[in-house]
């Protein structure tokens, strides 16, 4: 309880707030971060997802080839990119660790949720003259949103608390002061700083669950 109550009193110490290694700033790092990151793995997975769920071929192959990385740990990841030339690109390893970390749930709930989509309502948009392209973007990815919002949602979150590695690379974020904690001994400064790592996962589900919630009705609407 001494140890939380020091925490607490870390978080509440306004000296520690401002400043190059203050939480605003840090907190600023690892927003940005965590956006880079998924916005290049939407980028990545979600239209590969979307044609071939839409298509119905390959994506069996290409859900199990992205799972494989989720065997392998992201800091491994991590240090092996940071032994290539990748390395020398300053955040450049740990966005590349990242958005190999974010793609699988990306793609997987797309596809899945492009296949769940009930065949006969898409036969009947063929049937209504659509092209592939129109049914694609009309009827299939509106029907899929839930499932592609739920796996950008669970890649935030992912991401959120992933991006602390970032500091063992050098780079900005919520994870330096993790790591200054450790280099000071500072058990009150790793508890607190963990404390808001979790306090910031809790607020992206809470704005992706609203966005969930509100996206469906909407898409509804425009039909």
């Amino acid at each position: 309880m001494n140890t939380l109550t020091e925490a607490w009193g870390w978080l509440t110490d306004p000296a520690h707030w401002s400043g190059d290694d203050g939480v605003r700033h840090r907190l600023a790092q690892h927003l940005v971060l965590t956006v880079v990151c998924l916005v290049v793995s939407c980028l990545i997975a979600l239209p590969v997802a979307l044609v071939l769920g839409h298509l119905g071929k390959g994506g069996a192959l290409a859900v199990n080839l992205s799972n494989v990385g989720r065997a392998v740990p992201t800091f491994a990841v991590l240090v092996l990119l940071l032994l290539t030339p990748i390395g020398r690109w300053g955040e450049g390893p740990t966005v590349v660790a990242l958005v190999l970390f974010a793609v699988p749930p990306l793609l997987t709930n797309a596809y899945v949720g492009m296949r769940e989509v009930d065949r006969d309502v898409v036969r009947a948009a063929r049937g209504m003259g659509m092209t592939g392209r129109q049914s694609l973007f009309q009827v299939e990815l509106p029907l899929a949103l839930p499932m592609v919002l739920t796996g950008v949602r669970i890649a935030a979150v992912q991401l959120v608390a992933t991006a602390t590695i970032a500091a063992l690379a050098g780079g900005g974020g919520l994870g330096r002061i993790i790591t200054a904690g450790f280099n000071l001994a500072s058990t009150p400064q790793v508890v607190a700083g963990a404390v808001l790592v979790a306090v910031f996962a809790l607020l992206v589900e809470g704005v992706f669950e609203v966005v969930e919630r509100v996206a469906p009705h909407r898409a509804r609407g425009s039909r």
